[in-house]
């Protein structure tokens, strides 16, 4: 058995949940496919897929063997690319993708200087916040802000950021300036939601009394810092996304000796990718810039 070709074979059907579009993808027959699926399952000693009649599906080993099937995929590959490209200058297209406010406010510089660098580069910049799915999402780097558990993929970390509390110096010649979280019981909060309830666990909502929510809750943190900066309560953000406003004297930092744990800010990349001239390329930027910026 040919066990790369089963490899990439066995991730196309895991991929889109189906042997029939894996083979059209592949150029194989859905019957071509099936023998492969099950040679490989029969290598391994393990089952892989679930089939019905209507549905593909990851057995909990399949899961785990598709992580380290992409993992060495992409070593694979990265050695390729690598062997290719020697001193070869970034060209083609890098996609890289970066929560919304920090990839307006950091990673556009660094695009930037990589397209005034490199004539030959293309760049695809993807401001999502949410979880980008690399492989699936043919996503070259994605820039986090949180602690990453153990993958497959590689991180490398290039910065870091910490909670702060902020209020605008109306507010706080009007209502007072609170000195210990018990203090903001009294005071008008901003709070900050996504799609998946309180934002990234920042918790305003538990420092009120029980069925006391913040005044004002919205859901994207540009709109959270202007409310700031317009008097309407306190708000609690990471240390970038209200620089400008502190240095201008917009907003006031409150609570500056609240000892919040720090968010490390880190490149996310298929392993194997890391030695590419484009990845590389971006990663010595970034590394640069954003250590110097935040």
């Amino acid at each position: 058995m040919d066990r790369l070709r089963a490899l990439k074979t066995f991730i196309q059907v895991a991929d889109h949940a189906s042997f029939a579009e894996a083979g059209r993808r592949l150029n194989m027959s859905p019957t071509t496919v099936s023998r492969t699926i099950a040679a490989l399952e029969s290598e391994v000693g393990v089952q892989l897929l679930m089939r019905t009649t209507r549905h593909v599906r990851l057995t909990e080993e399949g899961a785990d063997f598709l992580m380290r099937c992409r993992a060495g995929i992409a070593e694979i590959e990265g050695a390729f690319d690598s062997a290719r490209s020697g001193r070869q200058m970034p060209s083609g297209t890098l996609t890289v993708t970066a929560p919304v406010m920090f990839g307006r406010k950091h990673v556009l510089p660094v695009i930037v200087e990589l397209l005034q660098l490199y004539p030959d580069l293309q760049i695809r910049l993807l401001l999502l916040d949410r979880v980008v799915r690399l492989a699936e999402e043919g996503i070259d780097i994605a820039v986090r802000i949180a602690e990453l558990p153990d993958s497959s993929l590689h991180m490398l970390r290039v910065g870091e950021l910490k909670r702060v509390m902020c209020a605008s110096p109306s507010y706080l010649e009007a209502r007072g300036r609170p000195t210990s979280l018990s203090d903001l019981r009294d005071h008008d909060l901003i709070g900050i939601e996504d799609e998946d309830g309180p934002h990234r666990g920042w918790g305003l909502d538990t420092i009120k009394p029980s069925g006391a929510p913040p005044r004002l809750v919205v859901n994207n943190m540009d709109a959270a810092v202007a409310a700031a900066v317009a008097g309407l309560g306190v708000v609690r953000s990471l240390s970038y996304q209200i620089a400008e406003e502190i240095a201008a004297g917009r907003l006031e930092r409150v609570l500056a000796d609240d000892a919040n744990p720090v968010m490390p800010i880190s490149l996310l990349f298929q392993s194997g990718r890391k030695s590419h001239p484009n990845v590389r390329a971006f990663i010595d930027v970034a590394k640069r810039q954003l250590q110097g910026a935040l």
